[in-house]
């Protein structure tokens, strides 16, 4: 299965979890409309008041660079660095073996 797998954590500011979270749904909304998107999903831990975990699959690595010019991205993106506590860390990069509904 040639799909591209990545789990992010974004760290938020304190007091700043919910409206990054916020963020994160709209650009969910944008990218599931993006070619090769077959999952973008946003959680959170009950245990982490700061944290915002992301989720995604995609067919190729190259539609995900693509999402970021999906219209409305970058400006979402600007929206949520001043709510990080520091710059973003690279997301997990995984090798999607399978599972239900893939």
């Amino acid at each position: 299965m040639n799909k591209y797998l990545l789990n992010g954590k974004l760290t938020a500011k304190p007091g700043h979890q919910e409206a990054l979270a916020a963020i994160l749904l709209q650009a969910s909304e944008l990218v599931a409309t993006a070619k090769g998107c077959r999952l973008y999903v946003i959680g959170k831990d009950k245990a982490d008041s700061h944290s915002v975990y992301i989720t995604e699959i995609w067919d190729s690595k190259e539609d995900h660079d693509n999402s970021l010019k999906v219209e409305g991205v970058r400006e979402l993106i600007t929206q949520a660095m001043p709510l990080l506590d520091g710059p973003p860390a690279k997301g997990q990069e995984l090798e999607l073996i399978g599972g239900a509904g893939i």
